[in-house]
């Protein structure tokens, strides 16, 4: 069997899901050794804050966002999807931009930005020909939002880094996976919900639609007046509130692996109401409340889940959350109160609440490492090929 050839590059889930495992174990531990001093920030032109948010949104984040995409995309469309080499660059492109983060501070400009672009240059110009080329045939009409998501992150990642504009990209990466998990969350949820409890949930055309372009105004959130973002911010966190009661949560909250997404979906909400809040009255949070509580709360919750069952659905197996599934997500829940509640009423350890949260992370992450990435390189137990 040529290298290429393996069950792990059949299909886009199989090497970034593994990547998006062993960034998320790392990546924190990382964050919580440099931010406590124990190890020495990379050296380069960016800060470790930079370093960190670029680290775990085009790191971690993208991983999990790439695999997903390029899964998903050949299923939209009905075609084979990217293979083979294809994929074989793509996660050498990642592991590159790592390496060029971590040690290409005192690489040649050139080739630093070579490393650091690669990746997202090179899987956002695919997944974009995927969806032009093949629109026609598309199951989701709204799909339409990433043909403008996907060109939007690589203005973030140049906002972040190399434009000198720092909180405005890691406010527009923010963005724009809360819009990317707005669009999932509500394919995803009626489905499961209807599978786990013959349960139908409310899909009101014109609501979604609202839902989905408030969420893509405030990409752009850098560039509108405060009291704007703030009305638009509490305008999508109060829509999104009337659709959660109209989703059954009493239902949804009796299930683990569905009640965490809810959960997401919550943090969601709240994170929109503290950026309202924000623009228009002080408030004394610790820790960068408003930020982590998309990272932990719907990043962190809705991604374990996410690779458990694509990993288990792709290759054949029957998806059902046994005890070591259900461990991982008790242990990002407690990741959640650790970094986001606690250090509220003790901020004296604040310090150790990055480290007990960063803790939470690696062990979650590890046991998913652990436990799925052997499944991810093996063939599909049903017989298909991909």
């Amino acid at each position: 069997m040529r290298f290429s050839n393996h069950p792990f590059w059949l299909v886009g889930f199989r090497p970034f899901f593994t990547l998006a495992c062993l960034a998320g174990m790392l990546l924190p531990v990382a964050w919580a050794l440099i931010f406590s001093g124990a190890i020495a920030a990379p050296v380069a032109s960016f800060t470790s804050v930079q370093w960190h948010a670029h680290e775990m949104f085009f790191g971690f984040g993208w991983a999990v966002l790439g695999g997903f995409l390029l899964t998903s995309t050949k299923n939209w469309v009905n075609i084979r999807g990217y293979h083979g080499p294809a994929l074989m660059l793509l996660a050498a492109a990642w592991i590159i931009e790592r390496i060029g983060m971590a040690f290409g501070g005192n690489w040649p400009k050139t080739l630093f930005l070579l490393s650091n672009n690669l990746f997202l240059g090179s899987i956002v110009a695919m997944l974009l020909w995927t969806l032009i080329r093949h629109r026609d045939t598309d199951s989701y009409r709204d799909n339409a939002f990433f043909l403008i998501m996907l060109p939007g992150f690589l203005l973030a990642k140049y906002l972040m880094l190399e434009g000198g504009e720092f909180p405005a990209g890691y406010s527009m990466a923010m963005a724009l996976f809360r819009l990317a998990f707005l669009v999932m969350l509500e394919r995803t949820l009626t489905g499961f919900m209807k599978a786990a409890f013959q349960a139908q949930i409310l899909r009101h055309p014109a609501l979604d639609m609202t839902i989905k372009l408030l969420g893509l105004m405030l990409v752009v959130e850098f560039a509108l007046p405060r009291p704007l973002t703030a009305a638009v911010s509490l305008l999508l966190a109060t829509l999104l509130v009337i659709r959660f009661f109209y989703w059954k949560p009493q239902l949804a909250f009796k299930r683990l692996d569905i009640g965490v997404m809810y959960i997401g979906y919550l943090c969601i909400v709240a994170q929109l109401l503290i950026e309202a809040l924000g623009h228009v009255m002080s408030f004394v949070w610790i820790g960068s409340v408003s930020v982590h509580l998309f990272t932990f709360g719907a990043m962190g919750l809705v991604i374990p889940g996410m690779i458990v069952r694509i990993s288990k659905g792709h290759t054949g197996r029957k998806v059902v959350f046994d005890g070591g599934d259900k461990l991982v997500l008790v242990i990002m829940l407690v990741a959640l109160v650790a970094r986001i509640i606690v250090p509220q009423f003790a901020p004296a350890a604040y310090l150790g609440w990055i480290h007990l949260s960063a803790t939470c992370w690696f062990v979650a992450f590890g046991i998913l490492a652990w436990r799925y990435i052997p499944i991810l390189l093996q063939s599909r137990i049903d017989g298909r090929e991909h």
